[in-house]
């Protein structure tokens, strides 16, 4: 019966050491390289908006039917605010929702926004801290360009580290427009 030597057993722990470490420095080499890229590269710029003249009755249809929570508000290209399903759910909550209310009436208008050129890490980081969930992204002159998710970030670690995903391809990967 053979019986691993000292030196066998180091020999094989060096090689497991060795192949661990090659994988946890490629892991942590990609996320740095990853969080370091430009927003601009990962925001979806076919976003929806909306106006603060349309009614909420409007709004709340649009999010139902696109299966979307925020959407950001904008006039003459200029981003005004956000309106998001917990602003309609706490006005409605409120029981002061008339048919005659506008967007703006519920809207957010006090909103943290990230630039084209800002990092994937700062959005990251504005995502864990203040559990935002969309980020728009605007231009020095407040012009909307895009806006910036958390499940676009995660979207793209995943996506660094495995480019072909096995399962929900459709669902993860972006079409080449």
């Amino acid at each position: 019966m053979f019986m691993p030597t000292s030196r066998y057993t180091f020999v094989l722990q060096m090689i497991v050491y060795t192949v661990f470490s090659y994988y946890i420095d490629r892991s942590i080499k990609t996320t740095i390289a990853m969080m370091n890229e430009q927003v601009r590269r990962i925001m979806t710029t076919d976003h929806m908006t909306v106006n603060p003249g349309q009614s909420i009755q409007e709004v709340t249809e649009l999010m139902q039917q696109k299966k979307i929570q925020q959407i950001p508000v904008v006039e003459a290209g200029k981003l005004v605010g956000l309106v998001t399903s917990y602003d309609l759910w706490k006005k409605t909550k409120q029981q002061t929702t008339e048919n005659q209310q506008t967007v703006q009436d519920v809207m957010t208008t006090n909103v943290l926004t990230i630039s084209p050129l800002d990092k994937v890490g700062t959005a990251a980081q504005l995502f864990a801290d203040k559990r935002f969930k969309t980020l728009p992204v605007v231009n020095l002159d407040n012009d909307l360009k895009g806006v910036v998710t958390a499940f676009d970030v995660i979207r793209q670690a995943y996506l660094s580290e495995f480019p072909e995903p096995s399962l929900y391809k459709k669902e993860f990967i972006r079409s080449e427009e």
